[in-house]
C-alpha cells in the first residue's frame, strides 16, 4: 500500500492524524534535542559553580551568569547575585529559580499530552465512518449472496484510522514518559545542588556574621578556611 493509497483507505480522520503524528514528531525531536544539550556538559558546570562559590561568590557569579543560556546556569545564578542576603532570602530565591525552570523544561508535555489523548479517539471516530460507509449498501436481502463479497473488505480499510490513532498516542506516550523521567532527574538534580549551595552560603553567612565589627558585609570575603571546604 503506497501513501495515496493509505490516504483513501483511511478516510476523513486521517488528515487530523497526519497533523497530530508531525507535531507529535516535531516536538519529540525538538525535546531531544533540548535534553541532549543539556546532559552533556550539565555535571561539569555545576561542579565548576559550586567549586567556584567555596572561593570566591563573584566568581562562582560570574561562572553562572555565563552559563545562562542552560537551565541550571540561570538557576543558580539567581540566588548567587543575591550576595549579602539573608540566608532565608536565598533559599526562597532558589526555590523560585527551580520552579520557574522546571516549568520551562516542560514545554511541549501538553502538546503529547493533547495527542495521546486525541488520536485513539480520531482513529475510532474514522473506524465508525467507515464501518457505517461499508455497510450502508447492506439490503437484508443481500445476505447470503456475492454483494457481500466486498464488505470484509471495507472493514479492514476502516480499521486503518484506529491503527494509525493507536501507533500515534503509543509513540508519543512513550517519549512523553521519557521526558518526564528526565524531567524528575533534573528536579532531583536542583534539589541537590541547591541544598550544597545553601549550605556553603549559610555558613559564609554565619561567619561573617561572628566576624567583629561586621555586621552587615559589604561584600563577599573568601570562605575557604571555613570547616570542610
Amino acid at each position: 500500500m503506497n501513501f495515496v493509497d493509505f490516504i483513501q483507505k483511511g478516510g476523513l480522520a486521517i488528515w487530523p492524524l497526519l497533523f497530530l503524528s508531525i507535531l507529535s514528531i516535531g516536538t519529540i525531536f525538538e525535546r531531544l534535542w533540548f535534553w541532549s544539550t543539556i546532559l552533556r556538559s550539565e555535571r561539569k558546570t555545576v561542579d565548576r559553580i559550586l567549586e567556584a562559590s567555596r572561593r570566591d561568590w563573584d566568581e562562582a557569579t560570574h561562572l553562572a551568569r555565563q552559563v545562562g543560556n542552560q537551565p541550571v546556569g540561570r538557576f543558580l545564578y539567581t540566588p548567587l547575585r543575591l550576595a549579602n542576603k539573608e540566608p532565608e532570602v536565598f533559599r526562597l530565591a532558589l526555590e523560585a529559580s527551580a520552579d520557574e525552570e522546571l516549568n520551562a523544561m516542560r514545554r511541549g508535555h501538553k502538546v503529547l499530552e493533547a495527542v495521546i489523548a486525541i488520536s485513539p479517539l480520531l482513529g475510532l471516530l474514522g473506524t465508525v465512518l467507515g464501518l457505517i460507509r461499508s455497510l450502508s449498501s447492506v439490503r437484508l436481502g443481500d445476505i447470503g449472496t456475492a454483494s457481500l463479497n466486498n464488505v470484509p473488505l471495507g472493514i479492514a480499510e476502516a480499521l486503518i484510522s484506529t491503527a494509525t490513532g493507536l501507533i500515534v498516542a503509543i509513540v508519543s506516550l512513550a517519549f512523553y514518559r521519557l521526558f518526564q523521567g528526565l524531567l524528575f532527574h533534573q528536579a532531583r538534580i536542583f534539589r541537590r545542588t541547591g541544598n550544597e549551595l545553601e549550605l556553603t552560603y549559610r555558613q559564609y553567612w554565619l561567619r561573617t556574621q561572628q566576624a567583629p565589627g561586621s555586621a552587615r558585609p559589604e561584600g563577599y570575603e573568601s570562605p575557604r578556611n571555613l570547616q570542610g571546604y
